[in-house]
């Protein structure tokens, strides 16, 4: 008989992304089912995947506080009938306080939890709730602000990323021209809209050079518009559920540090040039970026010297090769025997222990 699994994720992209993609691992041999809040549908394939709204509050506003605790409360007993109805045996959680409701309903039907921890500093919702999971997914052992008495709950897989991606590793395209990548998150990000488009003006003199950019979606049009007048072949582009179309074409990317846009680089070896948002809790995007700088897999930037070197480095990259070659292979090095099998068989191996 089919478990049935919930998976409660909401907010952002780095959060949805890992959801689906569990579920894709998970749906064979289980029934799945994945909880987001609003915000999270947006990155949602709702046509391909079974859902269902618990739009739980930020808890960051201490006016709202009191509010945001009824309505918690009244969401918590809305997640508790949910799973009891629908005879959950089991919920994962890819982390936020959009969670909190859920696993407090999960706790109080003693429903078995997982966590997943993408980050290499565990999240703030994800340290609240290790004293109430079984397990907790892990991408690497040194994770900060993990407590030690609880390290015998990790589970070490490797990076979540699209079936779809691992396929797409298996060929490479032809390519007439240098193909940049900027990924501003699933936010976008200003930094590179209004500091980095003149640069590639710059280089673009001397190389061809063709740009996919994923931005604001207020933003599209104006660098459409600066792209074409400038003579530089581009794909602007806000969310995009069929990103991998767009990410097997390049040959290097620079991007914030979110983990699964560094996964999905990662696995398909392309070098990335990283600029952590300084702002990211617990600075994780930091943490993220250094464990691939770690393997010189990657250049990190920080944002402060972003438009003063940026120019420089993409120049050094085309110019003299030999450092982004050697950044390619040891990409290769680290994703040697990832495929989607052995991580499916590993979260298998451990959701349907009893």
């Amino acid at each position: 008989m089919k478990k049935n699994i919930l998976i409660s994720t909401g907010g952002s992209g780095g959060h949805v992304i890992p959801a689906m993609i569990l579920y894709d691992h998970l749906s064979k041999d289980s029934k799945v089912t994945i909880s987001t809040d609003k915000r999270g549908l947006r990155y949602l394939d709702k046509d391909n995947y079974n859902y269902n709204i618990i739009d739980t509050p930020k808890l960051n506003n201490i006016f709202f506080l009191p509010f945001s605790s009824i309505l918690i409360l009244f969401l918590t007993f809305k997640s508790f009938f949910l799973l009891k109805n629908r005879k959950i045996d089991k919920l994962i959680s890819t982390g936020g306080y959009m969670s909190l409701p859920l696993i407090l309903g999960a706790k109080l039907l003693r429903i078995k939890i997982y966590l997943l921890e993408p980050n290499l500093v565990l999240g703030r919702a994800n340290k609240y709730f290790l004293n109430y999971c079984r397990k907790i997914f892990c991408y690497a052992e040194e994770i900060k602000n993990f407590p030690n008495n609880l390290k015998s709950k990790m589970i070490i897989i490797k990076p979540l990323v699209r079936e779809n991606i691992y396929k797409l590793n298996q060929y490479s395209i032809a390519k007439d021209k240098f193909n940049l990548l900027i990924v501003g998150g699933s936010q976008g990000a200003n930094i590179f809209d209004k500091n980095l488009k003149n640069s590639v003006v710059n280089i673009s003199k001397k190389f061809p050079i063709r740009v996919a950019q994923q931005t604001n979606e207020k933003n599209i049009y104006d660098l459409k518009d600066f792209y074409f007048k400038n003579n530089i072949e581009n794909n602007i582009f806000s969310f995009d559920k069929n990103f991998y179309n767009i990410i097997q074409q390049a040959d290097l990317c620079i991007t914030r540090a979110g983990a699964s846009t560094l996964s999905e680089l990662s696995v398909l070896n392309i070098p990335f040039i990283t600029v952590p948002l300084p702002t990211s809790k617990d600075n994780h995007q930091f943490e993220n970026a250094n464990f691939y700088k770690n393997y010189d897999c990657c250049w990190i930037l920080e944002q402060n010297y972003f438009e003063e070197k940026i120019e420089e480095i993409l120049k050094d990259i085309l110019i003299n090769k030999s450092d982004y070659l050697k950044k390619k292979e040891n990409l290769k090095k680290l994703n040697y025997q990832n495929t989607w099998n052995n991580v499916n068989q590993k979260i298998l191996k451990i959701i349907n222990e009893n």
